[in-house]
């Protein structure tokens, strides 16, 4: 409900109140009320209704589309970035199912921004590994591994079938201590527009992270480029003052 009188500003009280109907109510995909609707319905200007609709949209709750009306967005995945886990790890801790479809598996060298993240010359062997991660079937991410062949061995596709992180901790019996990791915002390229189902200048979300082994040189085992669609995907942490 819309109270007037009270010192809440009205495109507040509509957020919440829709906010309210996607919890309680609504579905994804389930289509809201147009902007009209709620100006009759409460009796309030269309400019403070529009407010609340892009505040709403610009939190990823709903999405509009063209000619068609405002829609609810599915809900986002959470990872929570306090810790080092694997994709497939976080997506069975949600009760979905991970999987991934394998684009290119090459061995390669002479990249000298990958071969200084692991801490390598330029001309030893490196494993690229470019695969669509999916939970229940849908795109999530695309992600690119790079790791040592002088590590892990040879290699094949079935090894890295679904974690990789379960092939270097189970079978090579490696134990993964930490990991740097930076994210940042960026547009849709034409490889992301195309496998993760988007479309052009859609944002995204763009990791990078280098992982390292619990021994005495603290050796980079892998180093990743993960893109993630920013309407199925957001991360969090929790900070303390220093």
């Amino acid at each position: 409900m819309i109270n007037k009188n009270s010192p809440i500003p009205i495109y507040y009280q509509l957020e919440e109140e829709i906010r309210r109907m996607i919890l309680e109510e609504l579905a994804p995909g389930d289509i809201l009320p147009s902007e009209r609707d709620y100006s009759e319905k409460y009796d309030i200007s269309r400019m403070t209704v529009r407010q609340a609709i892009s505040n709403l949209v610009k939190e990823g709750l709903i999405y509009r589309q063209k000619g068609r009306g405002t829609f609810v967005a599915d809900k986002k995945f959470e990872q929570d970035l306090s810790g080092l886990s694997s994709f497939s790890e976080d997506m069975i801790n949600r009760g979905l199912t991970p999987s991934s479809k394998l684009l290119s598996f090459n061995e390669t060298s002479g990249n000298a921004l990958v071969a200084s993240k692991l801490q390598m010359e330029t001309t030893d062997k490196i494993y690229e590994i470019k695969r669509i991660r999916l939970a229940n079937e849908e795109p999530v991410a695309l992600e690119t591994v790079y790791t040592p062949k002088a590590l892990v061995g040879e290699l094949n596709e079935q090894d890295i079938d679904i974690s990789f992180y379960d092939y270097i901790e189970k079978k090579l019996n490696l134990t993964i201590d930490y990991g740097d990791q930076t994210i940042e915002a960026s547009l849709a390229n034409e490889d992301e527009i195309h496998y993760l189902n988007i479309n052009e200048n859609d944002p995204v979300l763009v990791m990078h992270r280098t992982s390292y082994l619990n021994d005495v040189k603290e050796t980079p085992i892998e180093y990743v480029t993960s893109t993630y669609r920013s309407d199925k995907y957001k991360f969090k942490m929790q900070m303390k003052r220093d």
